[in-house]
């Protein structure tokens, strides 16, 4: 494959410039984003590939390569899902340091967008009164952003789970906004969940075009991608599989927890108590000498009260033990390290 280094599409603007060769791209981004200026400068090298680091959050943070021609691949398949073209105006509030952020830029080259960049913070919309097309946020994003989602038509959530009280709290909103399902490694998502104006329920994740799914003897989901992976994924995903082409999410295999004999799912019971806890929390299991391991339950802020009764436990399911933190360690993507944050509370 000879990569085209120079290519990016003629409609292509960045914060309202238009751009006639490499050149003036990476001379203006130089001088506005150092992260963006160095990623484009990488992409429009003549190497084939991409080295791109991996979150963290759920293992060491690793680089791995990605192939050019597959994150084209990538923008193409989401440009066809949600039918957004050139000249689509898009907002940009993602590190640039990770995939997410990375594949909004590989987007708007390829398909030709008007993108906008605002700081990767916890409360992006609050840095623009324009309106966009489309964008791309992590919950805590969403979650800070519920009174200005009237600024995006199409939004899209990765990196973490969107709790049961944050999708209620988004149905009545216009801007229409999709659950995604991906990692690095696949290039971001290969699979999209609808989470308001939602007509048929339950819905699921449904996978993209080129994309087929299968479990493994762990009931863990199998991705194959030829177009954005060169390797089938095995991931640590549980699954239940829908149809050949949708799944639901049940978990992680690494977070399962083991007490007394009984498998607990801690995102199951975690999208059960969202509904009566705002704050962020999480559950996870520790070490018990009756039970092997015990469910606990870890909320980020003050103590407070909890009533548990209307979040719908099963017996199995109620934490044993309730702890306060006042703040969850994350990594760079805003994503809760749940083993660092416990090994800050003294249970044992």
């Amino acid at each position: 494959m000879n990569w085209e280094q120079n290519k990016f599409h003629k409609e292509f603007k960045l914060n309202g410039f238009s751009f006639s060769s490499v050149d003036e791209i990476l001379a203006y981004t130089k001088d506005f984003s150092n992260e963006i200026y160095q990623f484009l400068k990488d992409w429009f090298s003549s190497e084939e590939f991409i080295l791109v680091q991996t979150s963290g959050s759920t293992g060491i943070p690793k680089k791995i390569k990605l192939q050019k021609k597959q994150m084209i691949n990538s923008a193409e398949a989401t440009g066809s899902f949600f039918d957004i073209k050139e000249k689509t105006t898009a907002l940009l509030c993602l590190s640039v340091n990770y995939i997410a952020g990375k594949m909004m830029l590989v987007r708007a080259l390829t398909l030709g967008w008007h993108l906008d960049v605002v700081a990767a913070t916890s409360f992006p919309l609050e840095e623009t009164n324009k309106k966009y097309d489309f964008s791309a946020m992590v919950p805590l994003q969403l979650e800070n952003s519920i009174n200005h989602l009237y600024k995006v038509k199409k939004l899209i959530v990765g990196g973490g789970v969107v709790s049961a009280l944050l999708r209620k709290k988004i149905q009545k909103s216009s801007c229409v906004i999709y659950a995604t399902y991906g990692m690095t490694e696949t290039i971001t998502h290969i699979a999209i969940k609808q989470l308001n104006q939602i007509t048929i329920y339950p819905n699921f994740y449904k996978v993209l075009q080129n994309v087929t799914i299968y479990k493994d003897v762990r009931n863990c989901l199998v991705i194959r991608a030829p177009k954005v992976s060169n390797e089938v994924v095995f991931t640590n995903d549980i699954v239940r599989l829908v149809s050949d082409t949708e799944f639901e999410w049940l978990g992680r295999f690494d977070n399962v927890i083991n007490s007394g004999g009984i498998k607990l799912h801690p995102e199951k019971i975690e999208e059960k108590i969202s509904r009566v806890i705002e704050n962020r929390f999480f559950v996870i299991g520790v070490s018990d000498k009756k039970l092997g391991e015990k469910l606990i339950l870890i909320v980020e802020g003050v103590h407070q009260s909890i009533d548990l009764k209307s979040a719908e436990l099963s017996k199995f399911e109620v934490p044993k033990e309730i702890y306060f933190i006042d703040k969850f360690i994350e990594t760079e993507t805003k994503k809760i390290q749940r083993k660092k944050t416990l090994d800050l509370i003294s249970i044992l």
